[in-house]
């Protein structure tokens, strides 16, 4: 992928007002050593952003409110990939708003409406 194609997303401004976790942050929240942090990230359990300063950071949304990685997060980052998504186009898919919705998808994934975000990125597969 090209640079250019690697950054047509504005991930520092989409993601700006949201809370932002670095790898060790997400182990003390999940209680677990950073090693195990980077295995998540190798089996596609939750994806980093790497900001401008090259630090890697997981938004705080990916967690659910008993300090787990969300499963519906999971799901989503799993059918998005397995449909070609990048790792950026994947965070501009969940972090954009959508109006169908409404709202964000990564806000929908913590509510009734989870179900219905990831049936729309199996959709978007075909």
């Amino acid at each position: 992928m090209s640079e250019v194609e690697e950054n047509k997303y504005d991930l520092d401004e989409l993601l700006s007002g949201d809370e932002m976790l670095t790898l060790p942050e997400v182990a003390d929240r999940l209680g677990i050593v950073v090693s195990r942090v980077h295995d998540l990230l190798h089996d596609r359990k939750m994806i980093a952003w790497r900001n401008k300063d090259g630090i890697r950071l997981v938004p705080e949304l990916f967690f659910n409110a008993k300090d787990k990685v969300s499963k519906y997060v999971t799901g989503t980052i799993t059918v998005l990939t397995d449909a070609g998504y990048s790792d950026e186009e994947i965070f501009a898919h969940l972090f954009t708003a959508d109006d169908t919705l409404p709202g964000r998808p990564i806000d929908a994934l913590h509510g009734h409406l989870a179900r219905e975000v990831i049936r729309r990125a199996q959709a978007s597969a075909f």
